[in-house]
């Protein structure tokens, strides 16, 4: 319950702290819980609907001004709620890649930035944004971590990881 308030509050922060400046904060998640449906490109399992719904109900408050997912099904439907409930249309980037976060920086400076990722690419863009290797690969059972990155640049930010 205390991270979950302290999460509330970042958000707040931010979204204030956006309004008055150039600081765009990036939210990170990896994608909820897939199910064994297809090897390659599962969807999501019922407790990965679940974890789907309260990221929507957590980020309720916030005002996001994009969504970007990889191009799969288990990241794309994790924000699709976010995405359905704030009228957004879901951007699609390269996982591989990290080109995506200009675009991103100068279409949304200002902003608050979701991205849908995975255990391997989620601690990469994390570690692009703040300009240091200090993120590590998440286990494959981890599916609650949040970072929350604030930025004016790329390479200059700074992180808060919470759980949800």
């Amino acid at each position: 319950m205390k991270q979950l308030v302290l999460l509330f509050c970042l958000i707040a922060f931010s979204i204030q702290s956006n309004a008055q400046t150039d600081v765009t904060t990036f939210i990170l998640i990896r994608h909820a819980e897939k199910s064994n449906d297809d090897r390659r490109d599962p969807s999501l399992s019922e407790a990965g609907i679940k974890r789907a719904e309260a990221l929507k109900t957590l980020l309720s408050e916030a005002e996001i001004g994009a969504i970007y997912s990889s191009p799969y099904k288990r990241t794309k439907s994790t924000v699709q709620p976010i995405a359905e409930a704030k009228g957004l249309e879901v951007l699609t980037y390269d996982p591989r890649s990290g080109e995506f976060l200009k675009e991103a920086l100068e279409k949304f400076k200002g902003k608050t930035v979701i991205v849908s990722g995975h255990s391997n690419t989620t601690p990469n863009v994390v570690n692009l944004l703040i300009g240091e290797q200090k993120y590590k690969q998440l286990s494959e059972s981890d599916y609650s971590k949040i970072f929350i990155v604030s930025v004016t640049e790329i390479g200059k930010g700074t992180a808060t990881v919470l759980s949800y």
